[in-house]
């Protein structure tokens, strides 16, 4: 079974996505130090909140350069969320701040001048991902499925990289990948059965 890392930056609450992997008797540990990220197959990147906060807390012990050489290595990163938001070279939330850099791309606010009056920012509850791509991570899932999510900003990249498409006010990225790096913007691990199948698949890989 794969040794899979949980990584923990001070951006939000682990227990979920703790208790998603447990689900499926794979064991996940929730960890700081980057150093101890060469000692796993697997590592996920959670989180909620600021993009510029998230980038600080994963610079002051240089977890970012950590992530990027698990990546070097050819093992596997999910980012979900914030996480995924991460991925990215850059996001205008609060001013302008660096990502790490592992999807070329940018996070922007939602354009609320193109949605319906009815809509609002943040985007929240539930709504469809459209499969664009075939990716390990949606074996066994329909064509389209119903995800959770929570987010006022989503990424901006080349189509080549994106795997899931939702529409809220106009169509976005919803879900990535670049070769070994996968990102969700919304939440698998709080999106009941389809969700946990995308965490399955992952233990999978």
């Amino acid at each position: 079974m794969s040794k899979i890392a949980v990584i923990d930056y001070n951006m939000g609450n682990l227990s979920s996505v703790k208790n998603a992997f447990l689900k499926f008797d794979q064991s996940v540990d929730i960890v700081k130090e980057p150093e101890l990220l060469k000692n796993y197959d697997k590592i996920v990147l959670p989180g909620v909140g600021a993009f510029g906060d998230a980038m600080s807390h994963l610079r002051e012990n240089e977890m970012d350069i950590a992530i990027k050489e698990f990546v070097k290595s050819g093992r596997v990163l999910l980012g979900i969320c914030l996480g995924m938001q991460l991925l990215f070279d850059r996001s205008e939330e609060f001013g302008s701040h660096i990502g790490l850099g592992l999807v070329p791309g940018d996070i922007k606010y939602f354009d609320s001048s193109k949605f319906p009056k009815r809509l609002k920012v943040p985007h929240m509850g539930w709504n469809k991902l459209f499969i664009q791509k075939d990716s390990p991570l949606f074996k066994g899932l329909d064509e389209s499925f119903y995800l959770y999510f929570v987010h006022s900003y989503h990424a901006i990249c080349d189509e080549k990289y994106i795997i899931g498409k939702t529409i809220y006010g106009y169509e976005f990225a919803s879900a990535v990948q670049n070769e070994n790096v996968f990102g969700f913007q919304p939440h698998p691990e709080k999106s009941h059965t389809d969700g946990l199948k995308i965490v399955e698949n992952f233990i999978k890989l």
